[in-house]
């Protein structure tokens, strides 16, 4: 019976170790398990810290614009607090308390360091670093507000401040426009030597004049119209030597030009004695004088009469009739000249020829010019080159448009020109009597409404409707007062140095100087004597 009790207690006792192992072997893989878990944890953890410090860094750096428009920024909040203690820095300087704007000033600068610090570095500005800056400028921010300086205050001491900038940028421009005016006015006393030089040449040497009288046989070549006429009126030799050089050193055929030079008596002799002693290929060069044109009177042009009344004269040198507001740019001395205005009467100077390319003699040729003569103008006057790719270049920008007679006659818009390179058609010139709608016009501006002085107003009125456009790469402008395209001088025929950056001058352009003194010989002796250069 024993025997059996105890073969009936044993399978019990086997059972209650295997629950027993079984539930160890539980406690030991759930232990691993959680140390595992931990583990991983671990781990994951630098990672974590890691990417945060990644996106802290912002990878592609800090936008300071973005940070400076953030509302909640801290940039900003020490931005605007600079801001406005530059402001109460003015207002501070303005009732000379000027120990609180030192102080305040001090306190920018540290500002402004820790915001280059914060740009160099690339990461925002921290609380922690900033605080003290923050606490220190909003403390002398409230000791402003105490003084008064309210918003009120430094906006009217702000505007004062601005007008008074204003009104002394105003002079100051009003003085470069005036002392440039003044240099681009002054004849260089390398210029003024060479006349000198060249009439006690003329004067002294009877071989000169000699050669002069032996080309009396090119008075027919004069009016041949088979020729290629070019005409320049002009007192500086110089400038119209390079004119001269440069449209022979560019032409197909230099025995077909000819050059029709218009000077004053002043200029006359030199002129003539640089152009009897020097060869340009061989081009045929005829100079006068405006002297010596009898029809040139004041009861035939009206422009002649305004320009020798005192009145004018003194309306356009002095501006004591408007206050002054008559621009710089007209008080002139070449507006007043006679040469400037004879460009109207050029079938008058050259009766026996039919058509004639003028130049001003600011300009340089580089291309073979003879096409312009083969160029059909259909019936036109005037061949020019358009200049309206701008809107200044309208001709609302030159006339007065409020004045009926240009209102109704003229179209604002209408595309203007340009003078310095034409192709004049002289037969249909008088055929349409230009000459005298030019001095209708001049008759009707004696009162100085239809525009102000200059050429180009009543030149766009006398040929309105009789201009044809010309490719614009027979003239390109502006190398005397801007930056013109590379493109644009490269295939220009013509390049203008409209401006008063002249290139014989020392305010002339330095990049585009090259373009005029290769046609100018600097060896030649005169030129050395006269430290031309």
């Amino acid at each position: 019976m024993r025997r059996r009790a105890v073969d009936f207690r044993r399978p019990v006792r086997r059972r209650f170790l295997k629950v027993f192992w079984l539930t160890l072997w539980c406690l030991v893989i759930l232990f691993f398990i959680v140390l595992l878990m931990q583990e991983k944890q671990l781990k994951s953890r630098p990672v974590m810290t890691q990417r945060s410090y990644r996106n802290n860094r912002i990878p592609e750096g800090l936008n300071i614009t973005v940070e400076m428009l953030n509302l909640h920024s801290i940039t900003k909040q020490l931005g605007d607090q600079i801001l406005l203690a530059k402001s109460f820095v003015v207002v501070a300087k303005e009732s000379n308390n000027l120990q609180f704007a030192w102080e305040l000033s001090a306190q920018i600068r540290n500002s402004q360091i820790l915001l280059s610090k914060a740009a160099i570095r690339n990461t925002p500005l921290t609380a922690r670093e900033s605080e003290t800056a923050i606490r220190d400028m909003a403390l002398l921010l409230y000791q402003a507000q105490q003084l008064r300086y309210d918003s009120a205050t430094i906006i009217m001491r702000l505007k004062a401040k601005i007008q008074t900038l204003e009104e002394h940028a105003s002079s100051v421009n009003e003085k470069s426009s005036k002392y440039g005016q003044i240099a681009a006015e002054e004849v260089p006393k390398s210029l003024y030597c060479l006349g000198v030089r060249l009439t006690v040449e003329w004067f002294k040497n009877s071989i000169s004049q000699g050669k002069l009288m032996k080309k009396k046989w090119i008075a027919e070549t004069l009016k041949d119209n088979n020729l290629y006429h070019f005409c320049v009126f002009s007192d500086n030799i110089l400038a119209t030597s390079v004119v001269v050089n440069s449209t022979a050193s560019h032409s197909n055929d230099p025995d077909l030009v000819v050059f029709h030079l218009v000077t004053d008596e002043i200029n006359y002799a030199p002129m003539k004695a640089w152009f009897s002693m020097n060869n340009f290929r061989g081009v045929t060069v005829e100079v006068q004088k405006i002297q010596d044109f009898s029809w040139l009177n004041a009861s035939y042009v009206p422009v002649l009469k305004q320009l020798q009344d005192s009145e004018t004269q003194n309306y356009y040198f002095s501006g004591n009739d408007d206050n002054d507001r008559t621009p710089i740019k007209y008080r002139n001395p070449k507006y007043l000249s006679m040469l400037n205005h004879l460009r109207f009467y050029i079938p008058e100077v050259f009766p026996a020829l039919k058509k004639v390319v003028f130049l001003d003699d600011d300009v340089v040729v580089q291309k073979d010019l003879s096409p312009l003569f083969s160029i059909d103008l259909n019936g036109n006057v005037n061949g020019a080159v358009e200049t309206c790719m701008e809107k200044f270049h309208r001709y609302h920008k030159y006339v007065n448009y409020s004045h009926p007679l240009i209102r109704t006659r003229f179209d604002p818009d209408a595309c203007g020109w340009a003078f310095g390179m034409n192709i004049f058609d002289l037969v249909e010139w008088r055929k349409r009597n230009v000459t005298g709608i030019y001095h209708y016009w001049q008759e009707r501006n004696v009162d100085r409404t239809l525009w102000k002085l200059g050429t180009l107003p009543p030149g766009l009125l006398t040929f309105y409707g009789l201009t044809k456009p010309l490719d614009p790469r027979w003239h390109v402008l502006g190398l005397g007062y801007t930056n013109v395209d590379p493109q644009l001088i490269e295939k220009g025929a013509v390049l203008h140095f409209n401006g008063n950056l002249k290139p014989w001058l020392k305010i002339g352009m330095e990049k585009y100087k090259p373009l005029w003194d290769k046609y100018v010989d600097y060896l030649h002796p005169l030129l050395q004597q006269c430290n031309v250069h």
